[in-house]
Formats: structure tokens, sequence, C-alpha cells
């Protein structure tokens, strides 16, 4: 129901000294995972930590394959359970979909979406424009707010996933919080 009762389950879920990494998340930044997860007491592959290169960025990203936990969020949840991304590398939606022994998906309430679309419409109205603003993209969504379907350089809308189960019985574990949490 709260984000302290959210991190109360994430530390549940996540066996200590195991190693995890993480995709973008707004949602387990303002849920202070990722303060937690650099405490120490987890092997965190850290891909925002300070002075780290781009191509160290991308062994990082490639870690998550082979890690123990891998932590994101979502951009849509349907109320059928289908989970909806889209994402600029890939990186997110491929750890999700394959590799890491475990996701956990951290989701706010307003990212929940009747069907797949009003799903797309929450992510093009919402989560896109908030994600190219936050990392500086130059893409018409950060200038208006509302997706153009561009296929600019900066363009993060590469990859469109829908995840309707895991193929790997309980690999996928999602903590919905009853607030309204990242974007």
């Amino acid at each position: 129901k709260t984000p302290e009762e959210a991190v109360i389950i994430f530390k549940d879920l996540v066996r200590e000294n195991s190693v995890v990494t993480a995709g973008g998340c707004m949602t387990s930044i303002e849920l202070g995972i990722v303060e937690i997860l650099r405490s120490g007491v987890y092997n965190y592959i850290d891909r925002e930590r300070p002075g780290i290169t781009p191509e160290e960025v991308q062994v990082v990203q490639r870690q998550a394959f082979t890690a123990d936990y891998f932590i994101t969020g979502t951009n849509a949840i349907t109320e059928k359970g289908e989970l909806f991304n889209i994402d600029g590398n890939g990186n997110r939606v491929a750890a999700l979909i394959y590799g890491p022994e475990n996701v956990i998906i951290l989701a706010g309430m307003n990212k929940v979406a009747k069907d797949v679309a009003e799903a797309v419409d929450r992510v093009h109205l919402t989560a896109t424009p908030m994600n190219c603003v936050r990392l500086n993209k130059q893409t018409p969504c950060a200038v208006t707010g509302v997706c153009a379907d561009c296929l600019s350089p900066d363009c993060i809308c590469n990859q469109v996933v829908i995840t309707r189960r895991s193929g790997i019985q309980g690999r996928i574990k999602v903590i919905l919080i009853g607030e309204e949490l990242g974007y």
C-alpha cells in the first residue's frame, strides 16, 4: 500500500550479498532503493556511479544477463497484468525478457492502464516525453510533451515489448505500490 511497505517487500525478496543490476527506474530512486543497493549489503553493479565511462556502462548493461537480480520499472501495466515497455537501447527490456535469475518490477499506481491501447497512450503522453527531458534528448516530445512517432537520432522509442507472462514461473515479481511513483 505504501512506499515504506514496498521497500520492506523489496528487502525480503533480494538476498544479501547477491549480484544486483538495475535498469533506469525513477521509482527505485524515489523509493530510496538505489541507496539501499549502494549500501554494501549487495554486490551492486552500478551503471550510474560517478566517473563511469560509456564503455563501462555497456559492460554493466551486459552483466544484467548473469545477475541474480535485475531491478527495473515498467512504463505501464495493464489490468490483465501485461507489462508494456518502450526502450531506447533495449538493455532494460532484454534483461526483463531473458537472463537474470530474478526480475523485480517497481511500479506506482499511475502505471496501471485499462489495456494495451491505454498503456501505449500513457507511455506516449507521459513516460517518453518526461524521460526525454530527463535524459536531455533532442526529440519532438521533449519539446511538445507528446510523442511525434519520430525516428530522430535521440529517439528512445526503439523497442516495444509487451510481456504477458514469464516462461519461468516466479522469475518476474511486480511490486505495485498504492501511490503515484515514477513516470
